[in-house]
């Protein structure tokens, strides 16, 4: 596993996935470079989540919330919602300063207790049970390698009527359109990836998601999917797929199951 955070951290250099000052605390609304689109439809995400589960959690409660960003990278999503007055942790694996944790300093530099920062795998959290009121997997539960271990943590850690949140990993209607992603991506790699496609394509990672996937997965909760308008681009997608006889692709979507 090091050499493979030490090799992604490359890779996402050489994308270009290094953000400045401006651009990192503009995020997810970021209107321009190479992954501005990618941006655009994250940032209806981000607004779908905002709008729907922490505005109408908030209220009920009474109070601000305490939200673990699972997956975090660079700690965006926790800078928003820290500065809407909500108590936010994030937590991931990559300590690097492309975008990951150490990519966050960015935003503590004038206020460093802004949000805590803790290095660990998501399957395996270092924190007590019940502390928060929700656990959100931001673009990173498609990397888990045991779907049921991940979701298990998250809610362990959540309070019960808490929700556990699914933002920006890709689901797709049928297994085999999943699986076909993931062969592609594997024939694809020596192209993508250049030497170190050895190395970031060793991890057994589950890659996408299903209907089925996730409730085979922890049968206890019941997940409900909230329907995102993304950008017209994006909703051509499958029209678009389907006129050139591809597989059909993923959707993100909001996600979310409350805890028993």
């Amino acid at each position: 596993m090091p050499q493979f955070l030490e090799e992604y951290a490359r890779h996402r250099a050489a994308e270009g996935r290094g953000y400045g000052g401006g651009a990192l605390r503009a995020l997810p609304y970021l209107s321009d470079g190479p992954f501005a689109r990618q941006w655009q439809v994250r940032a209806r995400s981000f607004g779908a989540f905002v709008r729907h589960i922490v505005r109408p959690m908030t209220r009920a409660h009474g109070r601000q919330l305490d939200i673990l960003d699972l997956g975090a990278g660079n700690g965006w999503l926790c800078y928003r919602v820290a500065r809407m007055g909500h108590k936010a942790t994030a937590l991931d694996l990559r300590t690097d300063n492309i975008d990951g944790l150490g990519a966050a300093n960015e935003f503590l530099r004038d206020a460093p207790h802004l949000f805590e920062r803790i290095v660990a795998p998501f399957d395996e959290i270092p924190l007590d049970a019940n502390r928060f009121d929700i656990a959100i997997f931001n673009a990173s539960l498609h990397y888990a390698r045991d779907l049921t271990k991940a979701l298990r943590e998250a809610v362990r850690v959540t309070r019960p009527g808490g929700l556990v949140v699914i933002l920006d990993s890709p689901f797709y209607a049928r297994d085999e359109d999943g699986a076909a992603m993931v062969a592609e991506k594997r024939r694809q790699g020596e192209e993508r990836f250049g030497q170190r496609a050895d190395v970031l394509l060793s991890q057994d990672f589950i890659e996408y998601l299903t209907v089925d996937r996730l409730a085979a997965a922890l049968p206890e909760l019941a997940w409900s999917r909230r329907r995102v308008l993304y950008p017209l681009w994006y909703e051509m997608r499958p029209l678009q797929a389907r006129l050139r006889g591809a597989r059909r692709p993923s959707r993100f979507d909001l996600w979310s199951a409350r805890v028993p």
